[in-house]
């Protein structure tokens, strides 16, 4: 019952002279202090909107503006060529404080600094949207930059000059451009060129040439109108009908999973180890929440857009029964947590004070003391979020509408993040390589009922002090919640810190209420439900192959000896991998950003080219000369990289194609072209983690008859290998 005194701010007894009110200084503190915090939240919101609506101005330069036109009044220069004496005679008559000559002259000034001062902001943030329209400088070679693009780039820089905010540029990033369909076309076909054999590909161009002669036009003309009246043409539409109206489990078909340090331990203390991550979590969001955080600038100096970023925190995906929503909050003051079957609700605060990382140690630790049990259909409630979306949304209407179970799971719903105090232990081992596998299927699944994988994402919290980070991808991508990350490693390595034993830095205060204990009543029809999502998110689950391996002889470093980018020279390897994995070649998609754009997401690289397939036959016959198969491979390393480029600029396939399926469905126009989709492969992400280290993550299903992530793995490995060989670049021992 702590937690409920804490929340009163007076007692009363009823006597009979009277009501004897006893008010609680302490409480009626907190209280005040947070209606000030509230307050200055709202105010720094203002002033922010305010700083970030005129950027690249700012207030000083309005005052700047106003002295000089009084200035120049005052040494008889007319700058504004007339505008100031017909303000003055626009100003109403009557009584007012403007009557004197010398006021009305004044307020007649300040009216004409401020319209110029204005159309001064229009007009550079015009010219920076024009600037930043151009992408030629992505299409140049390295130390080979035209004079033209130099020139842009010192406009690009005395135009953002001036110390932005997060979202200083939105508004002057250019909208994503519509590609034209026969340039579409034209960059599809090339993309399955090397999939199909003569007939096949007659056949796919006999299609596509219908499409893009009777069909297109009107579909195309459709999305222009959209690309003029929206902020982005894709963004919304991939949103929803990629992700929001999907109705299939989220658990190992949507949400991600993002890993700690792998090779750094900071602590032992799992309750210390959440104190400083937390921490740090709402450090960040406090930074997000001021717009301190610098937007991310490609080459130092070009804005990508920081949208996606809003949603970080106090977000919840609700599922519906046709489409599910993002639930997004302006503040949320506490985290949910799930611990051995219960859940928990810890405050963040200590009225408009953020705890320490000490506080919150005590009580993570509190939680993890905690004897009781899970109440009836408690244990495995999560397993809802990780069933099919319909069960759970009809489940959620019908036994979450009200009472304790609305309550609950409001608090959780409605918490900053969700956060997991795991009972195993997980870490790399590099005298285990299975090790690291097992640490991402922990992170990826669970036990499929001890993540919430409707939160923007559940914070990991391992026995052994290890973190890691499961999330919901419709909110944002991977690239979002890595900034965040790399923000709170960092911070809890290098500045937070811990003591000799393991804990946290500082005095706790041993007087702090208690964790709040949810409580749930769930009813036996509500129990069965659960079990069913469970089993469904189980074998979801059981069925996923996941290979996670440390490569060791080379990394970044000695790949730019090879003198091409990282990336290609990894997914050339991919390409030969599965060549010699299947015998045959696979339409591959590799995700790009388009973030240089207004609200921009992502884009796909068709990374099977005809120049990559030439390069793997060519290695797999074995009979070239290392010259012409290093000729082969710079040709495709030269292809994917200008296909990234495109894909970065715009002028990608992939999200044009799906934006013109919508339009074709809401018209009730059919296309045999647009028609034309796989389950069986694999899936493979990788970390180029420094100059001599890549991780990979390799994921097929074991129901496949024709994958093995662990064989494909070995296959990537042989095929880094070969590739390095060709250039004889030297490596270290594996």
């Amino acid at each position: 019952m702590a937690e409920a005194h804490q929340a009163v701010a007076f007692q009363f007894t009823v006597t009979p002279d009277g009501v004897d009110f006893q008010l609680s200084r302490e409480a009626l503190k907190h209280v005040y202090l947070s209606g000030i915090n509230s307050w200055k939240k709202r105010l720094i919101r203002i002033k922010n909107g305010i700083l970030r609506g005129v950027y690249p101005g700012s207030p000083t330069s309005w005052l700047v503006v106003i002295m000089a036109t009084v200035g120049s009044s005052y040494c008889n220069v007319d700058i504004s060529m007339g505008l100031v004496s017909h303000i003055q005679r626009c100003l109403p008559e009557g009584c007012g404080p403007y009557q004197t000559p010398q006021t009305r002259a004044l307020l007649s000034m300040a009216i004409f600094s401020t319209g110029v001062w204005m159309t001064g902001i229009f007009f550079f943030r015009q010219t920076l949207k024009l600037l930043l329209s151009y992408h030629g400088w992505m299409f140049e070679m390295h130390g080979q930059t035209s004079h033209f693009t130099k020139v842009w780039a010192i406009c690009v820089r005395l135009l953002s000059s001036r110390r932005p905010m997060l979202y200083s540029f939105q508004t002057s990033l250019p909208k994503l451009p519509v590609p034209s369909v026969p340039a579409t076309i034209q960059r599809y076909l090339e993309s399955v060129r090397p999939l199909l054999d003569n007939e096949e590909y007659y056949r796919m161009e006999m299609l596509a040439k219908e499409f893009q002669d009777k069909t297109a036009p009107r579909l195309q003309k459709y999305l222009v109108l959209k690309s003029w009246w929206a902020t982005n043409y894709v963004s919304d539409w991939w949103e929803e009908y990629i992700y929001l109206r999907g109705r299939t489990p989220l658990v190992v078909n949507s949400n991600y999973y993002v890993m700690d340090f792998v090779l750094v331990k900071n602590t032992d203390v799992q309750a210390a180890r959440l104190g400083n991550i937390v921490h740090a979590m709402i450090m960040y969001r406090r930074k997000l929440d001021r717009e301190e955080i610098k937007p991310v600038m490609a080459l130092g100096m070009v804005p990508m857009c920081s949208y996606q970023m809003e949603r970080m925190f106090n977000t919840t995906r609700i599922p519906g029964k046709k489409t599910d929503v993002l639930q997004h909050l302006s503040d949320s003051r506490h985290v949910a947590v799930y611990h051995k079957g219960r859940f928990f609700k810890v405050w963040l605060y200590e009225g408009s004070r953020l705890l320490k990382p000490r506080d919150l140690e005590i009580q993570f630790q509190r939680i993890l003391d905690d004897p009781s049990l899970p109440q009836p259909g408690e244990e495995r409630l999560a397993a809802l979020t990780a069933g099919g979306r319909v069960e759970w949304a009809q489940a959620r209407q019908a036994f979450f509408g009200s009472g304790k179970n609305k309550a609950s799971l409001d608090a959780i719903e409605r918490a900053a993040f969700f956060v997991a105090l795991d009972e195993e232990s997980h870490h790399y081992d590099p005298e285990d390589e299975a090790s690291l596998s097992l640490y991402g299927k922990a992170l990826l699944h669970g036990n499929c009922y001890n993540r919430w994988f409707d939160k923007s994402f559940t914070l990991i919290s391992f026995k052994n002090g290890h973190v890691g980070l499961n999330t919901e991808h419709a909110w944002a991508d991977a690239p979002i919640i890595g900034h965040l990350w790399e923000f709170v490693l960092g911070t809890d390595t290098f500045h937070l810190g811990y003591t000799e034993a393991g804990h946290c830095i500082g005095k706790s205060n041993s007087m702090l209420a208690p964790p709040q204990r949810l409580q749930w009543d769930i009813p036996d029809q509500c129990q069965a439900v659960i079990e069913s999502s469970y089993q469904v998110a189980k074998a979801l689950a059981d069925d996923v192959e996941l290979y996670c391996f440390q490569f060791l002889p080379f990394g970044k470093g000695l790949i730019k000896k090879c003198r091409t980018s990282p990336d290609a020279f990894v997914q050339i390897a991919l390409q030969l991998a599965h060549f010699r994995d299947r015998g045959r070649f696979c339409l591959t998609y590799e995700a790009s950003m388009t973030r240089m754009f207004r609200e921009g997401r992502t884009e796909t690289v068709r990374s099977c080219t005809s120049e990559s397939t030439a390069f793997v036959q060519a290695m797999v016959e074995g009979t070239h000369m290392k010259a012409h198969l290093q000729n082969l491979f710079r040709k495709a390393s030269e292809k994917h990289q200008n296909m990234y480029r495109l894909a970065m600029t715009g002028a990608g396939i992939d999200r044009h194609l799906f934006c013109l399926y919508v339009v074709s469905k809401y018209l009730g126009v059919s296309s045999p072209f647009l028609a034309e989709v796989a389950d069986d492969g694999y899936g493979v992400s990788y970390m180029i983690a420094g100059e001599n280290t890549i991780f990979f993550h390799v994921s097929s299903k074991f129901s496949s008859s024709e994958t093995n992530a662990q064989r494909f793995g070995n296959h990537i490995r042989q095929a880094l290998l070969d590739i390095a060989d060709l250039f004889q670049v030297p490596k270290a021992d594996s």
